[in-house]
């Protein structure tokens, strides 16, 4: 009996002292207190609610703007339009990732496997060869993740699964290609020399591509039955920008400069980004979310994952214009595009005819004029801007499906929101409604991207607990 007492004595020990530090309570596994982190170029737009809807006349007698109180919840939003810069960095990801994965098929099929020892500069094509060749340095996390789940951006099937090697870099220089494998992937990105113009060889921009899966909430919602495959979604989207719009929008102008400069020259690196469709900002809100945690889970700092970037909704957008101003006709809160010195406060085509007259032809950079309230540019006027939302002239939506190929029609017509530099006075107000089709892009559209913040921020003051 004294030896059974013992031997519950001891093992009580023994599991008392691998009990955490909880003393029994129920104290949750949180670990800790969480801090937010502001994403870089973005502002805190604190939650609240807002009279949604025409603040003026509806002199364009158009109806589709009615008044309404809504509640939004806290959020981050980009301060300046997506720029031409800005966008250029996502096409160049997709760029070089999309040349590695040739590169890594082409070594495959050639029987060729990632090479050892080597540093950053490349001597063949097998130092380009998936990353997953040499399985004794892999961690049994790393073998499973490969086998199951690494996707390489193609949509051949026997290469998914297998996970691209970065550590070299990609050789630009023709006098340096390593060997004729790499000389004739980077062939095949360029449009044929027969097709060239001036002599001068491009990028096939038809063949990038960024492909990302994405989970339809709203139909899983719905939904009285299904398994979670069926409502996730794959998008293969091209991403380059249209630069044609500056001809297709305005036949008889002489915009020719701008469809040969305006992308891609760094002079027009911070203007706003256009000729982008509905469908491409959608993609760059994937790759913007996918390219931040790909940092971050490389870092291995045991930081959380952001959460996704995205469109914002009409109201958000309309909430975030106003800058805490309520029944404002403006961002900047009077009922006149002038100030008191008689300078345009937006871009836009104030008389008719005349682009020019508020000293700004086309567009401007995209931190010009003053900031809103929410310290905001340009949310009125440069460039109207995509929303999530589909138009409805009888309602505002909340959001909409993410497929703009849905046989209703009214779903393709995505809201824009702000005007643009070709537009008259009115369509700047912040209640005026517009749209355009998804699948469209035009030489005055461009967007701008929100995150939610983690947390119920609000407006006003917090009071700290003593």
């Amino acid at each position: 009996m004294k030896k059974f007492i013992a031997f519950v004595t001891v093992l009580s020990l023994i599991i008392s002292c691998g009990r955490s530090s909880d003393k029994g309570e129920l104290v949750g596994i949180n670990g800790g207190k969480w801090h937010p982190e502001k994403p870089f170029g973005m502002a805190l737009i604190p939650g609240g609610a807002f009279i949604m809807g025409k603040s003026d006349a509806d002199l364009a007698n158009v109806e589709d703007a009615p008044t309404k109180t809504v509640t939004v919840r806290a959020f981050y939003m980009d301060e300046t339009e997506i720029t031409n810069s800005e966008y250029r960095q996502f096409v160049e990801w997709v760029k070089d990732s999309t040349i590695r994965v040739r590169l890594a098929i082409l070594a495959d099929m050639s029987g060729q496997t990632a090479a050892t020892g080597k540093g950053k500069n490349a001597t063949s094509i097998a130092d380009f060869a998936f990353d997953d060749s040499d399985p004794t340095k892999m961690t049994a996390y790393d073998k499973y993740m490969t086998d199951n789940y690494y996707s390489v951006g193609t949509a051949d099937d026997e290469y998914a699964g297998r996970k691209l090697n970065k550590k070299v870099k990609l050789i630009k220089d023709t006098k340096l290609y390593p060997d004729e494998y790499y000389t004739e992937v980077m062939d095949s990105m360029y449009i044929p020399i027969e097709e060239s113009y001036n002599g001068l060889r491009t990028i096939d921009v038809d063949k990038l591509k960024f492909r990302y899966s994405w989970m339809d909430i709203q139909a899983a919602a719905k939904a009285k039955v299904g398994k979670r495959k069926d409502f996730i979604k794959t998008e293969e989207v091209k991403i380059y920008p249209d630069t044609t719009v500056w001809i297709k929008d305005f036949a008889y102008s002489y915009n020719e400069p701008m469809h040969n400069d305006y992308f891609w020259h760094k002079a027009y690196g911070e203007y706003p980004v256009v000729g982008v469709k509905w469908t491409q900002a959608k993609a760059f809100c994937a790759w913007r979310t996918l390219n931040k945690n790909t940092y971050i889970k490389s870092k291995k700092k045991g930081r959380d994952l952001i959460n996704s970037f995205r469109l914002p909704t009409e109201a958000e957008w309309e909430y975030a214009a106003r800058g805490g101003l309520q029944s404002a006709t403006y961002p900047w809160g009077g009922p006149y595009t002038k100030n008191d010195r008689g300078c345009f406060l937006a871009n836009f085509k104030p008389n008719r005819g005349d682009y020019a007259a508020d000293e700004a032809l086309y567009t401007v950079e995209a931190k010009s004029y003053d900031p809103n309230g929410y310290n905001l540019y340009n949310m009125a006027g440069n460039v109207s801007e995509w929303t999530d939302s589909s138009y409805d002239s009888n309602a505002y939506e909340y959001v909409s499906s993410m497929n703009p190929n849905v046989q209703d029609g009214s779903n393709k017509r995505k809201i824009l929101r702000g005007g643009s530099w070709k537009d008259v006075a009115y369509f700047l107000q912040v209640s005026t409604r517009d749209y355009e089709y998804a699948d469209s892009a035009r030489s005055y559209i461009g967007f701008r991207t929100v995150q939610d913040y983690m947390g119920t921020q609000t407006t006003g003051n917090v009071k700290k607990k003593k």
